[in-house]
């Protein structure tokens, strides 16, 4: 048995600077950190004594009896890539939920990729990670994405990600007093909408013509300097906030699927209520808002947004990990036995006509 344990995230600023539709052409910059909250993967090879070969439990549950028909896409692209044709049984849970803006597509495909790594006996690097994660999602399952959450969930931490033009990247973490970190990390409230979408779909809505959008998406790469400028100088730290309010404007001028009269309502509320700043988070159109508020005015904000449901997080620092390991005996002879091997039903005690 293993189990992969692998961060989501929060995006400051750079979004959408990470699609390739921009970054090939310009280079991006993005500021993100992982958090607290996880995504669980659990793998063995199955042992073959049912009628199924493998077993897939995420928000259904499948019995496969061919890894080609394999409903989850990532799970299916996942076994392929790694070539892995024997009967396997997967669980999937999540801190949080599927589709909500925190990256969990990309963290259940690299904790996948750690996973079955390690089951096959084998200790990837973190780049492997995040570059074969990209890999799958973006040209194997076509999927509209940046890199941002794939390098955040294999890497962990607070991080600078700037990208080239050639599809390189290079992570600065954000070396801060640990006091600046938790006096950033007490201004941030997460709360949950209820609104669950696909991110590669609203993404879809604006990735195509951020070209034609060069101005604001080069003042929104500019926000990812301004953001650690503030966060490494004296300035009071509502600067950050400010920054962040800007940055709401830019990204909702974007797309009109980025959010809508029901998030902008939230929003206002938030602001009213002593709010500094915030965003939608990931592609935007639901899922999660981070606001940005002065710890005297969190509670008139919980009050005035109690319908919503409130997430308190940390930063996190230690990206994907291997959290547990126990390698299974080898099944090779009962596999074979199943598949009808002459040597294995002397051994079984099988009598053959």
């Amino acid at each position: 048995m293993i189990i992969s344990r692998t961060p989501f995230r929060i995006s400051f600023f750079g979004g959408g600077t990470d699609y390739p539709s921009w970054f090939r052409v310009h280079g991006g910059a993005v500021l993100a950190s992982a958090i607290n909250k996880y995504c669980y993967i659990s793998c063995r090879y199955l042992p073959p004594f049912f009628s199924h070969k493998s077993r897939i439990v995420w928000s259904r549950i499948e019995l496969c009896r061919d890894n080609r028909h394999i409903i989850h896409p990532a799970a299916r692209e996942v076994l392929k890539h790694l070539h892995i044709d024997r009967g396997v049984e997967i669980h999937h849970e999540g801190d949080i939920p599927a589709r909500s803006g925190m990256g969990s597509s990309s963290a259940f495909t690299v904790g996948l990729l750690h996973a079955l790594y390690a089951l096959k006996g084998a200790m990837p690097a973190r780049e492997v990670l995040a570059r074969e994660s990209i890999f799958i999602e973006r040209e194997i399952l076509k999927e509209t994405v940046g890199v941002q959450d794939q390098i955040l969930a294999a890497y962990g931490g607070f991080k600078h990600i700037t990208i080239s033009q050639s599809d390189d990247y290079v992570l600065r973490p954000m070396t801060l007093p640990s006091e600046r970190i938790e006096e950033l990390n007490s201004h941030l409230m997460l709360f949950y909408t209820g609104i669950v979408r696909t991110a590669s779909k609203v993404a879809q809505s604006y990735v195509p013509t951020l070209t034609s959008r060069e101005n604001v998406l080069k003042r929104i790469c500019e926000m990812v300097d301004e953001g650690i400028a503030i966060l490494n100088g004296r300035d009071d730290i509502i600067s950050f906030g400010k920054l962040l309010h800007e940055y709401w404007r830019l990204k909702s001028s974007l797309s009109a699927k980025i959010s809508n009269k029901y998030i902008n309502e939230i929003y206002e509320s938030a602001i009213s209520s002593g709010a500094i700043g915030g965003k939608v988070t990931g592609a935007g159109g639901g899922g999660f808002i981070l606001l940005f508020a002065p710890p005297p005015a969190q509670k008139k904000i919980r009050e005035k947004l109690k319908r919503l449901l409130y997430v308190p997080f940390k930063f996190e620092s230690s990206g994907s990990r291997i959290i547990f390991f126990e390698p299974e005996e080898d099944h090779s002879t009962l596999d074979r036995a199943r598949s009808g091997h002459p040597h294995s039903r002397k051994t079984t005690g099988r009598r053959t006509r």
